[in-house]
């Protein structure tokens, strides 16, 4: 596998009205890696290098990996391979963390051999589970995909999770989604959660969201959908939805909000990838009256999956070209 740094075109891009400080800004898209197969999530390995999930093959061949990076153009080397469609990885301290299809994993970061599962069976929606973020201060957060059981969530499923440790019992952080697929600090006690939705609820495909979240909140899902949008067919009620947090910001249906992170060059503005539109948008990071438009600010990327705040640049993999880019404000 040979990995490259190749410059692409800077992209003028505006980000619109609606976005932090309503100015255009100019983003250079940098490759900085190549050479994946299907890679999903990057994370900091805490010492200068990378973690990369990837696929290496189809979604449930059971041939995903993880992979080390010592910088990111570096030749990499194979911690954990035979995996079954990891989405998820993280480093928390020396501890290497894998979420995939809808199983939990850990390990020594230097030695990787001693693997162990550490939630098995999880609920999910069918598919996959998402993301997994390391929390300041030490822990995880991790969710499990939404399923119906009626008018209600399926037990265990459509939750974001807090883990201490290997040894500790999960502890429910917020409830109440489809897909809480990816996470970002914005301070000491709110995160950004993207919202992954799909089927048909009244007839009608619910949009995908930003969200903020705080420890105990319920997003109402399938009850209420959207930015609190009560569902007749699932018993929800105007009453319960707008007792829930407003959406930051609506997707259209389908735009699969897999990457959130906030801006390292300006902190009012997130930037969330959109997996099947192919575009990197920001939205301003303080709700709104009512939920913000997202402005496109990268459209030349196949499959933005997931977004890493790397110093004072981003990076995107992407899913479809099997690349590493950078984002780097101009």
């Amino acid at each position: 596998m040979r990995l490259v740094v190749v410059a692409l075109a800077v992209i003028l891009v505006g980000c619109g009205d609606d976005a932090a400080g309503g100015d255009p800004t100019a983003l250079s898209v940098t490759v900085v890696a190549e050479g994946f197969d299907g890679p999903t999530q990057i994370g900091h390995d805490g010492r200068g290098g990378y973690v990369l999930a990837e696929l290496n093959g189809g979604e449930g061949d059971g041939t995903g990996r993880v992979l080390h990076l010592e910088s990111i153009d570096a030749e990499p080397s194979v911690l954990v391979d035979g995996l079954l469609t990891p989405t998820g990885v993280a480093v928390d301290g020396d501890l290497l963390w894998i979420m995939e299809r809808r199983t939990l994993s850990v390990a020594s970061l230097d030695d990787p051999s001693d693997r162990r599962i550490v939630l098995d069976d999880l609920a999910f929606n069918g598919r996959s589970e998402g993301t997994i973020s390391a929390v300041d201060g030490g822990g995880i957060l991790f969710d499990t995909s939404g399923r119906r059981d009626g008018g209600d969530l399926a037990d265990g499923s459509g939750r974001l999770f807090f883990l201490a440790g290997p040894d500790a019992d999960p502890e429910e952080f917020a409830v109440g989604f489809k897909h809480a697929y990816a996470h970002a600090p914005l301070g000491d006690v709110r995160w950004l959660v993207t919202e992954v939705s799909d089927g048909r609820l009244d007839d009608v495909r619910p949009p995908d969201e930003l969200t903020i979240v705080e420890r105990g909140d319920d997003f109402g899902y399938p009850r209420c959908i959207g930015d609190r949008v009560p569902v007749a067919e699932t018993g929800g009620t105007a009453a319960e939805c707008v007792t829930g947090p407003p959406s930051l910001a609506l997707f259209e249906a389908q735009a699969t909000p897999t990457g959130v992170v906030v801006a390292p060059w300006d902190d009012e503005t997130a930037l969330v990838a959109l997996w099947v539109r192919g575009e990197i948008v920001a939205v301003p990071v303080e709700p709104g009256d009512e939920p913000h438009d997202p402005a496109v600010v990268v459209d030349t990327i196949e499959r933005p999956q997931h977004l890493l705040v790397d110093g004072d640049r981003v990076l995107v993999t992407d899913h479809e070209s099997g690349r590493i880019l950078a984002l780097e404000a101009g």
